[in-house]
């Protein structure tokens, strides 16, 4: 069933993609706090206020579910979106935190590129939703781009278990397994919600497209 948008809808796919752009936004900063420890104390500023603003993107998508009465597509669908678009955000400031708490050495190189792939799949989480503005057009598009970031979370499922046997096997250091295992699991999981955030907009097009 394929769907054109009436201004009312292009507002809430709008305010998703808004949604978006800050997931973007903070796999950029986390990738900055990876790449030099020394601004890990004002991008904990940035990630903050990131976060309160996607929290604010949330209320305002549960307002509009709330008060519409028919949405452009499943309202499960909108909140399930919105939801793990948050999550993302949420897991790359328990990351960024922990990292800023832990005092943490220089990053392994495992670490540097899984950060690398959580940054391309901030883009393609972003191009992503600016296609479902426009789904009778630009299927084709989400769809490869759902299908990229599958393939990114594949490659960092990769890393995750290379790094995590290398410090179980190497690390001597019991207090240090621990903080770059957390920060290891931190990283994995935005990997992860990203690709969920890929399984339900493929969900949207089977539906609607």
């Amino acid at each position: 069933m394929a769907f054109t948008l009436k201004p009312k809808e292009e507002k809430f796919f709008s305010t998703l993609f808004e949604h978006a752009m800050l997931v973007r936004e903070a796999t950029e900063i986390l990738h900055e706090a990876i790449a030099d420890r020394a601004k890990i104390p004002e991008l904990m500023v940035r990630i903050t206020e990131t976060e309160k603003t996607a929290d604010e993107i949330v209320d305002r998508i549960m307002v509009k579910l709330h008060k519409t009465f028919i949405a452009p597509m499943d309202r499960e669908d909108i909140f399930t979106l919105a939801k793990k678009l948050d999550d993302i955000i949420d897991c790359i400031k328990a990351a960024i935190e922990r990292m800023d708490l832990y005092n943490i050495g220089e990053p392994s190189e495992n670490i540097r590129s899984m950060s690398e792939l959580i940054l391309k799949c901030g883009k393609q989480v972003e191009k992503a939703l600016f296609s479902l503005q426009d789904l009778k057009k630009e299927r084709l598009r989400l769809q490869a781009r759902c299908e990229r970031i599958v393939d990114i979370e594949a490659a960092g499922d990769d890393l995750y278990r290379q790094e995590m046997g290398k410090l179980f096997r190497e690390c001597t250091d019991a207090i240090e397994i621990i903080k770059w295992k957390e920060i290891l699991v931190n990283l994995e999981e935005v990997l992860d919600l990203s690709e969920d955030v890929a399984t339900s907009l493929k969900r949207v097009v089977i539906k609607y497209a």
